[in-house]
């Protein structure tokens, strides 16, 4: 490289400054002075000092940015402010958004000079996920949702990739808001060039999409007559935006963040090879089929609290009972907790509690309707594999249509040992007729993945929130891992 060229990229000086220094004698190479612009070096190895100072080369630089609203995401503008404006004055010429966020929506900006890192991100072979906080005017209805998560049809634009949305029971986290309520209380236009104006109603929502159309998002829920009243991207591919960022304040991502914004990136690396040659997937239920995790923290502080049993930390019991059978949990809840009805009205009332929830709060995994006709179409077999109640599963199915795909229900009640004993999929690969190497597991908790990997199947972690806490090590353990069923795509 020449050394004039890595002086700028240093954020020196422009070219003309940097041949001034240079005349001047204020740069060494190893010690020397060198005057000439033209000066050759091997940026990685050699030691290149200004008045002393050693310059350390980084050819590449990532950033994450809290974009605040009325900021282009944008390099330059000639009256308007933009993202890179934000930045010190002397920050390297060649940093730029890699995407955009509309000027009114707030949030994740990635900044980076990796033009090569930026394409694969924003390439739509690729479909890097991005998800919103969003304010809107009304509720949704059921419909509303499956048309979101089904594809909206944005005219000239084309049928948006389905897109996933959860509902936020009690409005976003603390993390979430800080900063968002304040000020920002704005509704949103879906036509460009409507100015913003004060509203106090409405829902929120998390919406994740796959893609970067204009206005994507406000035109998306304007289609399902709804109003987006405020916006912020909250995370871009693996990563999630860091809460302590005010709104224009950014960072360098970490090593082990940029390790997952590549891995984001490479999406597209052939997860067709898990389930290549493969006659059978088999399911678990909850966090794997349906993103139903969540209901169970409900339920629990809610029929604990019947008896006046306070629930604090429903993570610590959701470890304990792992993998345990419906019929064991409710042992467990009566031995530790007293409670005075006996098992079979215990598991009475947690059914009954959770088909209201099930029916109308619960929807599939991203992808499993296209990824289960593809099985169907292929001949793969499928099946379930669940510590929840028989009961629960067969109306789950009827209810999303796909009880005529499976062939074969299998509960943790029907064996002798739950998970991470491996002997609820020998029973699914006993009923189904196949070796247990021609099956493939999807699993959402580490217990399920230890017990498809006992069973001597290949196993697929599946991204879950609710068991966010042992992504990594879900990641080290399973053979694939994926953040939805697209990633077969």
């Amino acid at each position: 490289m020449r050394l004039d060229r890595f002086l700028t990229e240093m954020n020196m000086g422009s070219r003309s400054q940097v041949k001034k220094m240079l005349s001047q004698g204020l740069v060494t190479v190893n010690g020397k002075t060198v005057t000439k612009p033209e000066t050759q070096i091997r940026e990685d190895e050699d030691q290149v000092a200004f008045q002393g100072n050693v310059l350390r080369y980084q050819k590449y630089e990532y950033y994450m940015m809290n974009k605040p609203a009325g900021v282009l995401s944008a390099t330059r503008d000639g009256e308007e402010k933009t993202a890179l404006d934000l930045l010190p004055s002397d920050h390297r010429r060649d940093l730029s958004p890699a995407g955009r966020l509309d000027k009114d929506t707030e949030g994740f900006l990635f900044l980076t000079n990796d033009g090569e890192l930026a394409h694969r991100l924003l390439s739509p072979k690729h479909h890097v996920s991005k998800t919103y906080l969003v304010r809107i005017a009304h509720e949704l209805s059921p419909e509303d949702i499956l048309r979101l998560e089904n594809g909206i049809d944005l005219g000239e634009d084309g049928i948006t990739l389905p897109a996933h949305v959860t509902v936020l029971r009690e409005g976003p986290g603390t993390e979430e808001r800080e900063g968002d309520i304040r000020d920002n209380r704005k509704t949103l236009s879906p036509e460009a060039g409507e100015g913003p104006s004060f509203r106090e109603e409405g829902l929120w929502i998390h919406l994740t999409i796959r893609e970067g159309k204009f206005h994507q998002v406000k035109r998306m829920l304007h289609a399902v007559g709804n109003e987006v009243l405020y916006l912020k991207r909250i995370r871009f591919g693996a990563l999630n935006l860091d809460s302590s960022l005010a709104p224009g304040e950014y960072r360098a991502l970490t090593p082990e963040e940029l390790e997952g914004l590549r891995a984001s990136a490479e999406r597209e690396q052939d997860k067709k090879n898990l389930i290549r040659g493969k006659k059978a997937v088999i399911f678990d239920l909850d966090g794997s089929l349906v993103d139903s995790m969540w209901l169970w923290a409900d339920i629990d502080r809610e029929y604990l609290g019947k008896f006046g049993i306070p629930l604090e930390d429903h993570k610590a019991l959701q470890r304990k009972i792992e993998g345990m059978s419906f019929h064991q949990t409710a042992l467990y809840f009566k031995e530790n907790y007293e409670i005075p009805e006996d098992i079979d009205q215990m598991k009475e009332a947690w059914n009954r509690m959770a088909w209201e929830k099930y029916e109308k709060e619960v929807p599939l995994k991203n992808g499993i309707p296209d990824f289960l006709e593809g099985c169907v179409r292929q001949g793969i077999r499928l099946g379930i594999a669940t510590s929840n109640s028989r009961e629960l599963v067969e109306n789950i199915l009827r209810v999303h249509r796909l009880k005529e795909m499976f062939s074969c229900i299998r509960t943790g009640s029907e064996v002798l040992n739950g998970k991470p004993a491996p002997d609820i999929y020998l029973a699914v690969c006993a009923e189904l007729k196949v070796a247990p190497e021609d099956c493939l597991v999807f699993e959402d908790i580490l217990p399920g993945l230890m017990a498809g990997r006992a069973a001597g199947m290949t196993v697929c972690a599946v991204e879950d929130e609710y068991s966010a806490d042992s992504r990594e090590e879900k990641k080290a353990f399973a053979d694939g891992y994926i953040e939805d069923y697209y990633d077969f795509f």
